[in-house]
């Protein structure tokens, strides 16, 4: 019998252990999975090589194998907050507020904003976590001359409920997506290995009368996170 249809075999039975296991969880070691299924060393490499490469696992040398947990599904310029989004995957969200307070705009905040530079504007950066894991760096600008935000629950609430209670409802996103390697700070906050990535996310939202709400920049820990759309053609379709 060959390697292929073997090795394939035991990347679908991780698979399965990855879907039921916590982040951090303990898998099967190389030779627990030769021993289970009869196959050579090289075999049983060749599936956890797979699915590490999917950072489904990872491998710490002289420890063992270990979950990387599944990756959240993001819909590219969803409206949808953290918090609504994460309990929607039957998670629970919470956060650890970083810096809360009056900024300065910069030329880039000011014109997605479409206010002056110098107008009054309050910034809010929190660790997001789901299940107590840091998911990402959310750094939201909120143009405002109302301080009040800075008096709400911000590390368990939500932003865009305090927005809904003032009668303005996130109805649209504008979002522009890219990747890069992490800082040192989003490495530490997010716990990600010395060459980690982050996804990121600009978005500005957009209330039900089509008035900006915020300016965010998200930088969502790679490993964690898939981002998903949902793709048209433009021009129409005529059938011959």
């Amino acid at each position: 019998m060959s390697s292929g249809p073997r090795y394939r075999e035991i990347a679908d039975y991780l698979r399965e252990l990855v879907a039921g296991a916590k982040p951090g969880e303990r898998l099967p070691s190389e030779a627990e999975l030769c021993d289970r299924f009869g196959v050579s060393r090289m075999t049983a490499r060749q599936a956890v090589t797979m699915l590490a490469n999917e950072r489904l696992l990872e491998r710490k040398p002289g420890s063992g194998t270990y979950a990387s947990g599944r990756r959240v599904p993001r819909a590219l310029g969803s409206p949808l907050s953290f918090s609504e989004s994460t309990r929607l995957r039957g998670l629970t969200p919470t956060s650890r507020v970083l810096r809360a307070g009056p900024v300065a705009l910069t030329n880039d905040d000011a014109a997605a904003l479409g206010i002056a530079v110098t107008s009054p504007a309050i910034v809010l950066e929190r660790l997001r976590l789901a299940d107590g894991i840091p998911m990402a760096v959310e750094h939201a600008v909120i143009p405002t001359v109302d301080s009040a935000l800075l008096d709400e629950d911000l590390a368990a609430g939500s932003l865009h409920a305090i927005f809904e209670r003032a009668g303005r409802i996130p109805t649209r996103a504008l979002a522009e997506v890219g990747a890069r390697m992490a800082t040192k700070r989003e490495r530490d906050l997010l716990e990600l290995p010395a060459h980690g990535i982050v996804l990121t996310e600009i978005r500005t939202i957009f209330d039900q009368n089509e008035d900006p709400l915020e300016h965010t920049s998200t930088f969502y820990a790679a490993e964690r996170y898939a981002f998903t759309a949902v793709l048209y053609r433009d021009e129409e379709v005529n059938p011959k």
